[in-house]
């Protein structure tokens, strides 16, 4: 907003024309009216003088040598600096075609020689009051967009404070919940393995001692396969041993993710968060009916321990990993549907509606990918989650970290997760998420923060 009149400054004209006489005259007229008028000769002059003060107005002259009025307008118009004040244009011509022009390349007004001095005044301040308001409405609006913008990021706050709490008792309970039976389970597990051995024992003692059991015996033996049934009677305690300690991983994993007790910030372990974050999605990776296993490649750096708030840098963990499984879905399940879909081949990929019958038998679509990179920089830490599904058109990158902003169908998305993960990296941990695409190739997200942060 460049406008230089406030109650205590005279109000500034620039009076360009190539008539010294005519610049006497606009001079005194204006000067005698309470102006501050500067006066410039020709184009080039006034464009320096606009360049040193900004005026509130200019009286430009059309017919200039050199460089005449409607070029030295379009130059104001074009410099983000004087592009807002207000251009008059005056000239001996008083040709319709000439004030078409006038207004074409961006004058707001037109005045006709000869001059006569109450209309040129009264031209003139209608132009600054006219600017004057447009200033104090482009204020309010200034104001107003920030005020919607505040209301929007506490409204995700909100919202994310309401789900973070919600789901943090939901999940402490659910774990509290799980832990009391499966450590009743696991623990017994021990004690009923050390039972059945010892049954075992007993049986073959009774083998030993009579080789020649009764025929109801044998045929009860017979009929359960008591070979077989003591051969696998530790297989199976050895697998439910290591599926009580998978869902005692499981459980641990739902505590750490939540930590709906640790409100303050701590130094974490960032890789123990994404492994944990890993195991919540696992039912999301796996095979299924439409596509194939996720596989998720690991390139972990070696990085220090981080000071963040552990339960929110997760929940930017879960929104991203979240939606690169459903760009690679939206990929296979777009491709799986296209007649016209690709197939890998040795040098490249190949329509597999224009393979004959026994090709299209062994379909194949790309192995679906998230790499997860991390590394130190400086004194930040770097965390990039990347996917092979169909990539994010430029024209949307921009808007991706607005609130209610989604790329996704309706009832997809919410259009809050990466809104929130851009309050709790950038305002929150102070520092950047970016996110780089190419349209077929994927998208990258990638996280920096800073490893210890500063005080506030």
């Amino acid at each position: 907003m460049h406008f230089n009149q406030t109650n205590h400054h005279k109000r500034n004209v620039l009076v360009v024309d190539d008539t010294p006489d005519n610049l006497r005259l606009l001079s005194a007229m204006l000067t005698a009216q309470g102006f501050e008028v500067r006066k410039a000769l020709n184009g080039k002059m006034a464009l320096t003088a606009c360049q040193m003060v900004l005026p509130d107005v200019i009286l430009l002259d059309i017919n200039m040598p050199d460089m005449d009025g409607y070029q030295v307008c379009q130059q104001l118009k074009a410099d983000d600096k004087t592009c807002e004040v207000p251009v008059i244009f005056i000239s001996a011509l008083d040709d319709v075609v000439d004030k078409v022009k006038a207004f074409d390349v961006g004058g707001v007004d037109y005045i006709a020689k000869p001059f006569h001095g109450a209309e040129v005044v009264l031209r003139i301040e209608n132009q600054i009051n006219l600017r004057l308001l447009q200033v104090k409405l482009q204020e309010k609006n200034f104001l107003l967009q920030e005020a919607l913008d505040n209301l929007k990021s506490a409204q995700v706050q909100q919202i994310q404070n309401e789900k973070m709490v919600g789901l943090g008792q939901l999940v402490a309970g659910l774990a509290h919940e799980i832990n009391n039976p499966i450590s009743f389970i696991y623990g017994n597990l021990q004690y009923a393995g050390q039972y059945v051995q010892d049954l075992v024992n007993l049986i073959e003692a009774y083998q030993q001692e009579y080789p020649k059991p009764t025929s109801k015996i044998q045929q009860i033996a017979k009929d359960i396969d008591l070979n077989f049934v003591i051969n696998d009677l530790q297989n199976l305690i050895g697998a439910m041993y290591r599926g009580s300690d998978r869902i005692r991983e499981i459980v641990v994993a739902l505590q750490h993710f939540s930590r709906h007790d640790e409100a303050e910030m701590k130094r974490v372990n960032i890789h123990e968060d994404i492994e944990n974050t890993l195991v919540m999605l696992q039912h999301r990776l796996r095979e299924a009916v439409n596509r194939p296993a996720i596989i998720v490649v690991k390139d972990y750096g070696n990085l220090p321990l981080v000071t963040c708030y552990a339960s929110e840098l997760n929940q930017v963990f879960m929104h991203l990993l979240n939606n690169a499984i459903d760009a690679i879905e939206e990929k296979l399940g777009n491709q799986s549907s296209n007649p016209y879909s690709l197939m890998p081949l040795d040098n490249g990929y190949a329509p597999i509606a224009a393979l004959g019958e026994t090709s299209k038998s062994q379909w194949l679509l790309p192995t679906p990918q998230i790499r997860i990179h991390t590394e130190v920089t400086l004194n930040t830490i770097k965390i990039a989650i990347a996917d092979n599904g169909p990539g994010i058109e430029e024209s949307l990158r921009s808007r991706l970290f607005d609130p209610f902003f989604t790329t996704k169908p309706v009832g997809k998305g919410s259009g809050l997760g990466l809104s929130i993960s851009y309050q709790i990296i950038v305002q929150k941990h102070r520092g950047n998420i970016t996110c780089t695409s190419a349209i077929g190739q994927g998208a990258e997200f990638a996280i920096e923060i800073p490893i210890e942060q500063p005080e506030r």
